[in-house]
């Protein structure tokens, strides 16, 4: 059993890994793409990035909750109402991307002072959000579809819409920033355009596939089922929320030690990355397999799940830890040449290689305990453990004790120490396995559609 649930965790998490990494390439592709039009454009961009990115914590919370819900629904072989969860979700979504569409339409230019653009800035980020939030509703929509499909454990699709959607928004934004092959000249302006109509095209793949394949489904409204979405997926928002404001003040206080600093932060920042993709796609598979289980009245087997997944996500993470850890410079100077950069650049991935192996074990907890519905401890963990910890002391470091920037980076172990701390402290009192979040509510009595698959198939069968 053991085996079979390794191996399912592997193959939920490879699809994610790349999903993940293909919707970041977007952003750093934009980023690419108009920097021919210099600096202001770039940091435009950036700008309008970062708000969109603090806007889509709402929708991860809407996110989590349906992710649980349909993984525990589909676990119970409930597959109909799965599937109606699934579209009442999209509806929820559709209302709260309009509303979000038509105050960032109208707010854009607030948000982008609020974050600092100065005028060069500003009359080239105004139009870049305006467009970008034209297109929420389709941004959204990928985002939950993906999650309904994590849900069920078929993560592919997914991955085949992010490879769609990078393929078009290069193919477009490319001549519309630059005027080529007769296309108008639009520079930012035609980077946001190639987003939105990239995020278009995967909406629409994945609500092709949704329906095809039995994930939404128009029924009656389970309002307690709903409920569950809703109270498990607030937490979420909240602790992405607080992540979001607490990443900007800590950077904001590494940018008092400089330019060289924060390009050596940023430069660090991406090349973890390939360390918390994997992370991030197995914690995504820990909420897919211990939810399914906890709906399948199987705990026993959902804790399997969550240590089968543990023990992934820090044999990979420790091996790039130790990456980071013995070959920095090598790394450093994929992204700069610029000594003092790489100099920094060094330290800040020996801290993070050390970090590594704490933070494994919070991603893969964080998952499985939102396969189990419990994500309050998530909110609290990230209470103490960034703006307990980490934001409060960078400032002090930095601003009144004046120690060296080493000392604020080392903050981030002290950050994911007291997380993991929390989350084991209540995954250990195993009150988790009792999270099955469905059985309270009535089964829908009427027959599943024709084109919902049979109960009796596996949980762990990925269809596409």
């Amino acid at each position: 059993m053991q085996r079979e649930i390794r191996r399912e965790i592997f193959s939920l998490a490879i699809p994610v890994v790349f999903s993940s990494l293909l919707q970041r390439a977007v952003n750093i592709v934009d980023i690419f793409l108009v920097g021919g039009l210099g600096a202001s454009a770039i940091a435009a961009v950036g700008i309008g990035q970062l708000l969109i990115f603090i806007v889509m914590a709402l929708v991860w919370g809407l996110s989590a909750g349906t992710t649980v819900v349909v993984a525990q629904l589909w676990g119970a072989q409930r597959r109909n109402e799965a599937a109606q969860v699934g579209f009442q979700s999209i509806l929820l979504g559709a209302l709260l991307g309009v509303g979000i569409s038509v105050a960032g339409f109208f707010l854009s230019q607030q948000g982008a002072i609020f974050l600092g653009a100065r005028s060069d800035v500003l009359v080239l980020t105004h139009p870049y959000l305006r467009i970008i939030f034209s297109f929420f509703l389709f941004a959204l929509l990928v985002n939950l579809l993906s999650a309904i499909l994590y849900g069920t454990g078929d993560t592919r699709p997914p991955l085949h819409a992010a490879i769609l959607m990078n393929i078009l928004h290069v193919a477009i934004a490319y001549p519309l920033i630059y005027g080529l092959w007769g296309a108008p000249q639009l520079g930012v302006m035609g980077a946001a355009i190639a987003v939105g109509i990239s995020e278009v095209a995967g909406a629409l793949y994945l609500l092709i596939i949704g329906f095809k394949k039995g994930y939404l489904h128009r029924g009656w409204v389970n309002h307690g089922l709903m409920r569950q979405v809703i109270q498990v997926g607030l937490p979420v928002f909240a602790d992405r929320l607080l992540q979001q404001a607490g990443q900007m003040m800590y950077l904001k206080a590494v940018m008092l030690y400089g330019t060289v600093a924060y390009a050596a932060h940023q430069v660090g920042l991406a090349i973890e990355a390939f360390s918390f993709l994997p992370g991030l796609g197995i914690s995504m598979a820990a909420t897919t397999a211990v939810g399914q289980r906890l709906g399948a009245n199987q705990p026993h087997q959902a804790t399997i799940a969550h240590w089968e997944a543990n023990r992934l996500a820090i044999v990979i993470m420790t091996v790039m830890g130790l990456v980071f850890f013995f070959a920095p410079y090598l790394l450093l100077r994929i992204f700069t040449d610029d000594p003092e950069v790489i100099r920094l650049g060094t330290s800040f991935l020996k801290i993070v290689a050390v970090l590594q192996i704490p933070l494994a074990i919070t991603m893969v907890l964080s998952g499985s305990l939102k396969g189990a519905g419990d994500t309050y401890f998530l909110f609290w963990s990230t209470v103490v453990g960034s703006w307990g910890i980490r934001v409060p002391f960078a400032w002090l470091f930095a601003t009144i004790l004046k120690f060296d920037l080493t000392a604020v980076w080392s903050l981030m172990v002290a950050d994911w120490f007291a997380r993991m701390s929390i989350l084991v402290y209540r995954y250990r009192t195993e009150r988790w396995q009792d999270g099955n979040l469905v059985r309270a509510y009535a089964e829908d009595p009427r027959p599943l559609p024709a084109q919902v698959r049979p109960a009796g198939q596996a949980i762990t069968k990925n269809t596409s």
